[in-house]
This record gives C-alpha cells, structure tokens and sequence, in this order.
C-alpha cells in the first residue's frame, strides 16, 4: 500500500481540474476484435460486390437474352466472388465441429451441387442472401457486448489521484492502484472500489444494483465502482481495482456468460454429426426421387440449423443482461435453467436473512474474572477472523486497547484460537471448548449469538450479541411460498432458540441449528436425496461446501464481504435484498420458456421447409425462397428472445414491492 497523503491540509479548491466537459472517456473498447472485424467487413464487401455482378447478369439476361452466354459468365464472376467466404468457414467448420459449423457445410455443398449443375445465379444468389442473413444475426447478437463496453465506461474516466506530499495528479484509472486516494466531485463516477476517508455525500448505484433510491455514504463506508456522487466531495482509499472490482467481475462473468453453452445448445452439439447424415440422406433421396435439383439445393437450405443454434444463447445473453440489470451476477447461462426446477431454498441465518451487523448485548462473566480482561482477549482474536460475530467482537473495543494475540488459527465452524503470553486463548462456541478439553458451564439462555472465551484452559465466559432481521425476509419468504416453492429451510451453526426465534418471525418451519460447515453440506445432500432441488442462499465461508453441494448456489453481499460464497456459489445478488431471489426465479422461468417457444421455432421451421421443399412446392427459385424463409425463422427467434428485455422489476424493489413482470 502507498504511504498515507496528509490530508489534513489538503484544499480541494486547489486541485487541478479535468479537462473541460467531464471525465476524459477512454477509447471506446471495440464489440468485435480486429480479426473478427476484418473477416466480417471482408464477407460483408463480397457480398456486396457479389451482389452488384449479379444484379449485372440479371440485367443482361432480361434485356439481352442472346447474349445469355456472357450473363452466364458475370453469374460465374458473382458466384466466384462469394465462393471463398463460404468455403473458408466451411473448411474451419470441420477442423472445429459444432452445431453452428452445419451451417457453413451445407451452404457449401449448395453452392459446390449448384456450380455443378450449371446454375451460376443460384450459386451467386444463394451465398449472398445466406450471408446478409449472418451479417444481421451477428449484428443482433452484439446487444451483449455492448452492454459490456457500457459496463466498461462506467469506470475509464481519467481520476484524481492525492499524492503524499499533498499534491494531486490526473491519471488514467486504469494506473489506479489499490490503496490510492483519490477526490470524486459531484458529478463523478467512482473509478474502483473503495472506503469513504473524507466527506460525506450520496452514490447514485442503479447502474450496478437497479436502485433508483440514491445510498447515503459517509466516513468510514464503501463505494462501489461505477457508482455515480450526487452532492458532495469525497476522498476515497482503493480497496479493489480492474478485475477485482465490483464493475469488473460483472464484466468478467458477463463475458464467461455469453460464452458458456445452456443445457439445449449442448444438446444439439451431441448430435450434430447424426444431423448433418441426416440431412445428406433426406436431399440425396430428394434428388434420386423427383429428380429435380433445385429442390435438393433448397433441402439442403432449409436443413441450417441457425434458429436452432440461436434459440438457446441469443434468450441466455438477453436474461443475463436483464439479470445484471436488476444487481444479480450469473456466472454461467446453465444456471438459468436450473434455477428454473428450484423446488426448496436454504437459507443460512447470520448475514443472510439477518444483516450479520452484530452488537454485543451484554458480557458474563465468571466468579473472580474481570469483564474488561475477557472483552479485551475476545476482541484481539476476533481481529484475526472474518466471521461476523469476530467482528463484531473485535469492534466492541478500541484496536489501541486490544490484547495481542499470537499464533491466531480460525477453526471453521468453531471459533478462534491463539496464543497469549505463552498460554491457550480461544473465542468460539462450546464445542470448540469441548474439543480443548476445557470445563464449559451452561450456555445462558438468550435469544441471539453466544460466543465464549477460554484462557489456559479456563473459561472465562460469555459474550452475548444481538442481531436484526433484514427487512426483506420476510415478505422474501412469502413471495417464493408464492412461486410454489414446496419447502423452506434455515441453516445456522448459531444455537436453536436463536434459529427458531429468527425463523418463526419470517415465516419458515424447518430450522436446523447449531452445524458445522460439513454438516451444512450433508443436510443440503439430504434435501436432494428426498427428490428436492434446493437453492442455497449464503454469505460467508461456513456456507461455502453448502452453496457448491446445492443445485444453485446464491451468494449474499458480492460488493466484497463475502469472496469465498461469491466464489463458491452460481450466482450472486450485488445487494442483500432477499426478494431478489424470486426475481431470480421468475427470470428463469421467463428464460426456459422463451429458450422452448425457440427451439419450437426453429425445430417447426426447418422440418416444414425441408417438407416443403423436398415436395417441390417453392418451384424454380426453391433454393433462394428457403434461404429467405431460414432467415425469418432465425429473425423471430432473436426477436422473441429480445422480448425478454422487456423484464423489469427493478422500480418496484426501489418502492419496497416487487411486481412480476409480465411474460414476454
């Protein structure tokens, strides 16, 4: 970490100013990268050309019909024009098999039968209509990225960086560098994560979380990337920056998104080589049948799978992007359908369904021990922990006035142990005692978090600590009761009156208490074992063995309080209200069934046009009328798909109600 400037003498009226306008904005991050481009922008200007020859050949077929030999020859020259595109991905397709590759073949052997057979305006044509048609889709499918490049900006503005000697420099963020302090006027975006250090003012975060309420932020509090100041000044310390913050997971697991296959497009990848035999067998007996070639062309168009291929992940990126929208992060597209099939959520307490936020209530003693002395050891091995109750023990007494513990070791699911001059200090719940072989009384009886401390063997006491409930579980709980949710259980290591009490107020009857992470875990396995796809839904690093057994896995507080859940878990709310699970569920629900209404399309389309075209129904120009009529097919697809962006629930979160959205 960089040394501390001097603040204290810091005027801000003296900085020096960004350039007129604003922020200075990177350079926009490009949708496709320079070999893609290239090859895009190459397919799309022999298109073009092609399609100009052709018009050319039309031309001269029409308005000089004995020179039919030289149109013959400019259909050749048009043909030619757009042959190498074709055969070039056709080629690439079969040194990396996949559904989509099919396409690429087929067009191929129509373009190899149609030069084969002498139709050259066939040949010409049908490259060029099934090429435009790519162009469009991949323009369609770039919705994605450039929500990713709109992610991006959120943060490239140039910052104010507070030197050591007090004086200010303007870098680029991406030179930012974590323990940096920079100033954010109003008007400003903040460029990593941080702590406020100075100042006081409002964050405007419906950018990253779908709140319209702007958040209060003070000395002491965290700001999220991309968040927008409102009203005040603030000097920031960087706690993450780049990739690790809050902005750049979002745009890490948004890019693993878009490239992770759903369940029905890895489906359809296990049997393309059967299809495309398939599809071989059905035009070779077109041809043999009725003898007619251009019906076998047209078999062979109709039979691109594209509305297939694009049916699942063209749904998956507009349901991530609505996802993010509404502050969840999907790590992978598989996930939407699982959490579709969510039959019972789990749900941890301390930090999940309550804010994990803990006071100390009260301490007791044993006979002769000094209150002071127990609060002061407790305090100096919570330091060492990330548990919330540590914490909490931890911020009950002045850092300066915290005993020095050495050797500090966090058991999970126990407690904390170390060494103080010379002799055993332990803080943790009683079986961590029992396992020292240390003497423990009777836990009194409280309705919150207990947690004792030992010192040579002896113990000292206790430490009771209360909790609040988070606004939200409750009407959370009601809401997945509402989705058919068939059970609802609540997991804690804290002791059962605590768990029961917490669990009567929110509505949920299945409590087990007082479990060790691994016990977590087997109980997530039970739930599974009795025909239940649960969701689990946890926050810290006792939920982790749970969050990975479960069919989903929700972790709570991804702005940076809970790394090892976010790590562990599928998916992850950026805020901690608990009624953003049945969004997610009803998202998915929208999701599976848009991703069957395309796969129907696809599916109803291309059987209807091999039948159709096999019969000889579309007559002469059948191999350009299934071009035409595969790409309608693929456009309504992407187009129902799109539709899904139409969920918002985001202004109802913001009122303190979340309505269903209506089904696309």
């Amino acid at each position: 970490m960089s040394a501390t400037p001097d603040i204290s003498s810091y005027n801000p009226t003296a900085a020096v100013p960004l350039p007129p306008g604003g922020p200075v904005t990177g350079r926009p991050v490009p949708l496709l990268d320079r070999a893609e481009r290239w090859l895009l922008g190459l397919r799309l200007t022999l298109a073009l050309a092609a399609g100009c020859v052709l018009i050319v050949a039309v031309g001269m077929r029409l308005l000089v019909p004995s020179e039919a030999g030289v149109a013959q020859l400019v259909a050749g020259i048009s043909a030619a024009l757009v042959a190498v595109p074709v055969f070039v991905e056709a080629w690439n397709s079969l040194r990396h098999p996949s559904l989509h590759g099919i396409t690429d073949r087929l067009v191929a052997l129509a373009l190899i039968a149609a030069w084969a057979t002498g139709d050259l305006m066939t040949a010409a044509l049908l490259p060029i209509v099934m090429t435009l048609g790519h162009i469009l889709e991949e323009r369609s499918m770039l919705g994605s990225h450039e929500a990713v490049r709109a992610l991006t900006r959120l943060t490239e503005a140039d910052s104010r960086r507070l030197l050591p000697d007090g004086t200010v420099e303007v870098v680029p963020s991406a030179q930012l560098k974590v323990g940096d302090l920079i100033e954010l006027r109003a008007g400003e975006r903040v460029p990593a994560d941080g702590i406020v250090r100075r100042g006081h003012s409002s964050l405007d975060l419906a950018s990253l979380t779908g709140e319209s309420v702007p958040v209060e932020i003070a000395e002491g509090g965290q700001v999220l990337a991309g968040g927008m100041n409102i009203d005040g000044l603030l000097q920031i310390e960087l706690i993450r920056v780049g990739k690790e913050s809050t902005v750049g997971r979002i745009i890490g697991l948004m890019r693993e998104a878009e490239n992770a296959k759903p369940p029905v497009t890895r489906l359809l990848d296990r049997y393309a080589g059967q299809y495309m035999a398939l599809v071989l067998l059905v035009a070779a007996g077109t041809w043999l049948i009725t003898d007619n070639v251009p019906a076998m062309l047209a078999v062979l168009v109709a039979s691109c799978p594209c509305a297939l291929v694009l049916a699942a992940p063209s749904t998956a990126v507009a349901a991530i992007a609505v996802a993010a929208r509404h502050g969840i992060l999907i790590k992978g597209s598989a996930f939407l359908e699982h959490l579709s099939e969510v039959s019972s959520v789990i749900f941890d307490k301390t930090g999940t369904v309550t804010t994990g936020d803990l006071r100390l209530a009260e301490v007791r003693t044993m006979p002769g021990v000094d209150p002071q002395l127990l609060q002061r050891l407790g305090a100096g091995l919570g330091a060492a922990s990330n548990h919330p109750l540590s914490r909490a023990v931890a911020a009950s007494v002045p850092q300066q006035e915290q005993l020095t513990v050495e050797d500090a070791r966090e058991l999970g699911g126990f407690g904390v142990t170390g060494r103080y001059r010379g002799e055993q200090v332990a803080l943790g719940r009683a079986d961590l005692f029992q396992r020292l072989n240390v003497e423990v009384p009777a836990a009194p009886a409280h309705n919150g978090p207990i947690a004792g401390v030992s010192l040579g063997g002896k113990f000292l006491g206790w430490l009771l600590f209360f909790d609040q409930l988070r606004p939200s579980a409750a009407p959370a709980v009601q809401e997945l009761e509402s989705l058919g949710i068939e059970r609802l259980v609540l997991l804690t290591g804290d002791r059962y009156p605590a768990a029961r009490q917490v669990a009567r107020e929110i509505g949920i009857d299945n409590v087990y208490a007082e479990m060790l992470p691994e016990q977590k875990m087997d109980r997530v396995m039970q739930e599974i074992k009795l025909g239940h796809r649960p969701m689990v839904v946890g926050d810290g690093i006792n939920d982790s063995l749970a969050l990975r057994a479960g069919a989903v896995g929700v972790a709570m507080g991804a702005q940076g309080t809970g790394d090892v859940a976010f790590a562990s878990a599928d998916l992850a709310l950026m805020t901690n209200d608990l009624r953003r699970l049945g969004t997610c569920i009803r998202l998915s629900r929208q999701c599976r069934r848009t991703i069957y209404v395309n796969v129907t399309i696809g599916v109803g389309f291309t059987f209807g046009l091999i039948i159709l075209a096999g019969a000889g129904v579309l007559g002469v120009e059948a191999p350009i009328i299934a071009a035409l009529l595969h790409n309608v097919s693929t456009f309504i697809g992407l187009g129902n798909a799109g539709r899904l962006l139409l969920f918002d629930e985001t202004q109802g979160a913001a009122a303190g109600v979340i309505k269903p959205a209506q089904p696309s």
